[in-house]
């Protein structure tokens, strides 16, 4: 049931509405489900009508069936990343070890641990907003969030043990950044969007690094434009991974998958 009169949900979907929000009823319904007080539901309209993410206004993103926590100056995770969730449990669904590198909020990691009962999860990122977000997100699954720059910041006792290397790495060339819908230019965190000249930087990086941290059998998981998967594919092949490329039309999302023989 709102917590506020019929009036201040039909003058919440004006509002949004008048702002260009497309699911303006239901986002009323979340916001007015979020907010505590009459002055607190206005101010979140009014934050959501002026291009706050919706996500950022209520301080929580679904994901996977899960609600996940965000917060100002933490990258938003997006519906289509679930298609990367299933593909790593389809390749190694009794994996025991799992990294959410480049982590964000932690939403995969979450997602990931909770559909494998039991694994031990480790999560990092370079962005201290993120760690402290996703600390929170994971507590749940005893999950460990570990600052730093990629494989810098994971344990090394996790080398040649990880089952499910999840990298949502940021994959928008440099130049594209301000292409970008304005919820996300404006709202999110640079480091999280830029891959770079080509967009596939951070990629590299990660895959050349990641057989020697994949137990046999593991894998590593990104997802990726469509124009880039070629490119993508060539790097996981060229660091010595059985690389495939899955695509989810409904999602518009690409996944390359690395496998270490």
């Amino acid at each position: 049931m709102p917590l506020f009169p019929a009036p201040s949900y039909d003058s919440a979907v004006v509002a949004l509405r008048a702002a260009g929000c497309v699911f303006a009823e239901d986002e009323a319904r979340l916001i007015l489900g979020a907010a505590r007080t009459p002055d607190e539901l206005t101010a979140m309209v009014a934050r959501r009508a002026s291009g706050v993410p919706l996500e950022l206004v209520v301080g929580w993103a679904e994901f996977r069936g899960l609600r996940v926590g965000v917060e100002p100056g933490v990258f938003v995770p997006r519906r289509r990343t679930e298609f990367l969730v299933e593909r790593a449990l389809a390749r190694v669904p009794a994996a025991r070890v799992v990294v959410d590198l480049c982590c964000g909020s932690g939403a995969v990691g979450a997602a990931l641990a909770a559909a494998l009962d039991g694994a031990e999860l480790h999560a990092a990122d370079i962005d201290p907003a993120a760690v402290r977000c996703a600390r929170r997100n994971v507590a749940a699954y005893d999950g460990h969030v570990h600052a730093g720059d990629l494989f810098e910041a994971l344990p090394a006792r996790l080398r040649g043990r990880i089952g499910i290397l999840a990298a949502n790495v940021p994959y928008v060339p440099s130049d594209e950044i301000g292409l970008l819908p304005a919820e996300a230019r404006d709202h999110e965190p640079r480091v999280a969007l830029d891959g770079g000249t080509d967009g596939l930087d951070v990629l590299r990086r990660v895959a050349a690094e990641a057989p020697d941290w994949l137990a046999p059998g593991g894998c590593l998981l990104v997802e990726t434009s469509e124009r880039q998967a070629p490119a993508a594919l060539d790097t996981f092949a060229r660091s010595g991974l059985t690389a495939e490329l899955a695509v989810c039309d409904e999602l518009f999302a690409h996944v390359v998958t690395g496998v270490r023989p």
